[in-house]
């Protein structure tokens, strides 16, 4: 797999973006996330409210909400690592707090590295509603490998 640094030639969004689309897998690249502003420990990401992810409930589904933390979450631990590094997710447990309209528009994820480990990796993601109020709260922990 090809390294994927955080290159002072790129912006740290452009490269996180950049990332988005090479390292993971093509299903997660149709959540169409976009990056907004990255610093060391952090990401904040827009999840759009598309209809493929809107369930019969006429929310948005949780597996499409926990798809994309897990993402936040390797972009975040990518601002410490300086690139990506193959890193496995051990722990990702997700508490939905409220309902997500299927026409919200979009969603903020906002991830945070807690604990950066030399083997394991704590961090923190919530989902935020357009009016700011959490939908969900995901806690985490990634293997470096």
């Amino acid at each position: 797999m090809a390294r994927h640094d955080i290159a002072p030639s790129l912006a740290p969004v452009d490269a996180l973006q950049q990332a988005l689309h090479d390292v993971f897998a093509p299903w997660v690249r149709e959540l169409h996330l976009r990056v907004q502003a990255a610093s060391l420990g952090e990401v904040r990401l827009v999840l759009p409210v598309a209809p493929q992810h809107v369930h019969a409930g006429g929310v948005l589904c949780g597996q499409t909400m926990m798809a994309a933390a897990d993402s936040a979450m390797v972009l975040a631990v990518m601002t410490h690592l300086g690139s990506f590094k193959p890193m496995t997710t051990v722990q990702l447990q997700t508490s939905f707090l409220r309902g997500v309209k299927g026409d919200a528009g979009e969603v903020q994820l906002v991830a945070r590295v807690l604990k950066m480990g030399r083997n394991l990796v704590f961090g923190e993601v919530e989902l935020l509603t357009p009016g700011g109020e959490l939908a969900a709260h995901t806690t985490t922990t990634y293997a470096l490998l």
